[in-house]
C-alpha cells in the first residue's frame, strides 16, 4: 500500500474497474483484499469468468463504454471508476460516460502518446476526466529517477510529474554548508521543505542554516533541482555524463530516452525492427538509436556495453530483459536495471538482483497500482508522502477561503509548513512570494502534524 494513505481513508470505497487485462486484472486483485465494493467490466466472457472465480468482486461481461451496463454496475453511486483497457479510446469514453452519469472521480489509462499531447489538447478537461495516466510512461519514470538521481537517497514525482521530490545529504564539500537559507540562492523555483539532522526532523524556516551530514528534502522543476541536488551532494562543478544503453526501442523505451534528453546523459538506443530504428532516429533529437539484436551477445560486445554507466532492458519478454541485463554485467556495465511484466517476477529480482547485476526491477503493474490508491480516499485532501518531519499534502484551493485570490505572500502561513507546488490546469510551478492562488488551484505542501489543521483552514 502506497505509504501514508491507510490513515486517511474515511470509509470503503464504491469502485468500478473497466478492462481485466494486465494491469486492471492486478489492481483488482490488490484492491479485493480490502474492505472496498470492487464492481469490475470485461468484455472477454473466458477472461471475465476466470476473474469471478479468483476475487471476491462483482463481475460484468460486456463493453464498459456502454452506459446501460454502467448503470447496471451502480455508477451512479461510484466513489471511483477506473478505465483500464488496452485502447484508449475505450477508456476515454467510458470515464467520460461514467462522469456524466455521477461518478465521483473518474481516471482513463492512456496511450503515452496521447498523454504526451496534453500541451496542445486538453483532453481531461474537454472529456470531465479527473486523470489521465499510461502504464508506459510511469515505469519509465520509475525507470528514470535511478539514472537521472543516482545519489539521491530518495525521488518521487508530484504534480503529475511537473515536480519531483528528492532526498539528499548534505557533503562536507558542499558550500551550501553553514549558508542561511535565505542566503542559499538556490535555483529558482526549487525550495529545501525538510531537514533531518542528529536524528531529528524539522520543516525549515528562511533562516535556518545546512550543517553538513543534513539530509534534506529539495522540490523543484526537475531540471532545475538536479543541479541544487549535486550542488549539496558534491558541491559546485561540472556534472559527469552518464553513458545510458537502452534495450528495446518500444513505449517505454522510447519514453525512458525523451525523459533523459534533456538530462547530461549520453543515450543509445538497441531496437532490432529496422522500421521501428528509423521511426525513433526521426523522433528523438539527442539520442542515438542503433538497429541491432540486443538479445546477442557478440552485438552487445560490438556496441562495448560494458562501457556504459546505466544498461536498461525494456523489450515485451521478461526473459531476454533479465538475460540481456546479465550479459550486460557480465561485460562490465556499472548499473542494470530492467523492465518485468509480471509483477511476482519483478519482486523477485529486486530483493535478489544486486547478487547478479541488476540494481531494479520495475513492473508497470506495480507502477500503476502505486498511483492509482492515492486516489482511494474520500477525504478532501491526499497525502502524497509521509516524511520524517510531516507529510506532503495535495489539496485545492475552495473559493471563499482565506488563501484564496491571495498572493503566497499575504497568506499567514503557519511555521512548519511550506508550499512545494501549485498546479492550474496542466502546468505546475514552486510557487514564488507573488504568485497568486486561485480557486481550483491544486497546492501542494510539506506540513508538520501539528500545523496540518491550520493549513488546511487557510485553503478549504
Amino acid at each position: 500500500m502506497a505509504e501514508g494513505q491507510r490513515g486517511h481513508w474515511a470509509k470503503a470505497m464504491n469502485i468500478i474497474i473497466v478492462g481485466a487485462g494486465e494491469i486492471g486484472r492486478h489492481l483488482a486483485v490488490s484492491l479485493s483484499k480490502e474492505a472496498h465494493s470492487i464492481v469490475v467490466i470485461e468484455n472477454d466472457p473466458h477472461i471475465a469468468s476466470e476473474l469471478e472465480q479468483q476475487i471476491d468482486a462483482r463481475v460484468l461481461t460486456g463493453d464498459g463504454a456502454v452506459a446501460s451496463l454502467l448503470v447496471e454496475a451502480g455508477v451512479a453511486e461510484c466513489d471511483l471508476f477506473l478505465a483500464l483497457t488496452s485502447v484508449s479510446t475505450v477508456n476515454i469514453m467510458a470515464s467520460s460516460i461514467a462522469k456524466k452519469l455521477n461518478a465521483a472521480k473518474v481516471i482513463a489509462r492512456v496511450h503515452p502518446g496521447l498523454q504526451r499531447e496534453e500541451w496542445l489538447f486538453d483532453y481531461r478537461g474537454h472529456f470531465g476526466i479527473d486523470h489521465i495516466f499510461s502504464s508506459e510512461r510511469l515505469s519509465a519514470i520509475e525507470l528514470s529517477k535511478f539514472i537521472r538521481n543516482p545519489d539521491s537517497l530518495l525521488v518521487e514525482e508530484i504534480a503529475r510529474g511537473r515536480i519531483e521530490l528528492q532526498q539528499v545529504r548534505v557533503a562536507e564539500r558542499s558550500d551550501a554548508v553553514g549558508k542561511r537559507l535565505a542566503d542559499l540562492k538556490a535555483p529558482e523555483r526549487t525550495r529545501v521543505a525538510s531537514v533531518t539532522r542528529g536524528g531529528e526532523h524539522f520543516v525549515p524556516s528562511a533562516d535556518d542554516a545546512l550543517a553538513a551530514g543534513d539530509v534534506v528534502t529539495i522540490f523543484g522543476d526537475p531540471n532545475k533541482l538536479r543541479k541544487l541536488a549535486v550542488r549539496l551532494q558534491k558541491g559546485a562543478g561540472a556534472e559527469d555524463m552518464l553513458r545510458v544503453v537502452i534495450f528495446g526501442g518500444g513505449e517505454y523505451g522510447f519514453s525512458l530516452a525523451q525523459m533523459l534528453e534533456s538530462f547530461h546523459c549520453k543515450i543509445r538506443i538497441f531496437e532490432r525492427d529496422p522500421v521501428r530504428a528509423q521511426e525513433l532516429t526521426g523522433l528523438l533529437a539527442n539520442t542515438t538509436v542503433i538497429n541491432t539484436d540486443g538479445t546477442v551477445l557478440a552485438e552487445l560486445q560490438e556496441e562495448q556495453v560494458g562501457d556504459a554507466d546505466f544498461f536498461v532492458s525494456t523489450g515485451g519478454s521478461d526473459e531476454d530483459n533479465v538475460m540481456t541485463c546479465l550479459q550486460a554485467n557480465n561485460l562490465g556495465a556499472k548499473n542494470c536495471l530492467t523492465l518485468i511484466h509480471r509483477a511476482d517476477y519483478a519482486d523477485a529480482i529486486s530483493a535478489s538482483g544486486r547478487h547478479f547485476g541488476v540494481l531494479a526491477a520495475i513492473s508497470p503493474r506495480e507502477a500503476t497500482r502505486r498511483e492509482l490508491e492515492r486516489f482511494l480516499t474520500s477525504d478532501r485532501f491526499h497525502t502524497v508522502k509521509k516524511m520524517g518531519a510531516g507529510e506532503v499534502i495535495e489539496t485545492e484551493v475552495v473559493t471563499g477561503s482565506i488563501a484564496a485570490e491571495h498572493m503566497v505572500s499575504e497568506v499567514e502561513w503557519p511555521e512548519g509548513c511550506v508550499l512545494v507546488a501549485r498546479m492550474r490546469g496542466l502546468h505546475a510551478i514552486v510557487p514564488g512570494p507573488e504568485d497568486v492562488l486561485r480557486p481550483g488551484d491544486t497546492i501542494y505542501a510539506m506540513v508538520a502534524p501539528k500545523v496540518r489543521k491550520k493549513f488546511l483552514k487557510l485553503v478549504r
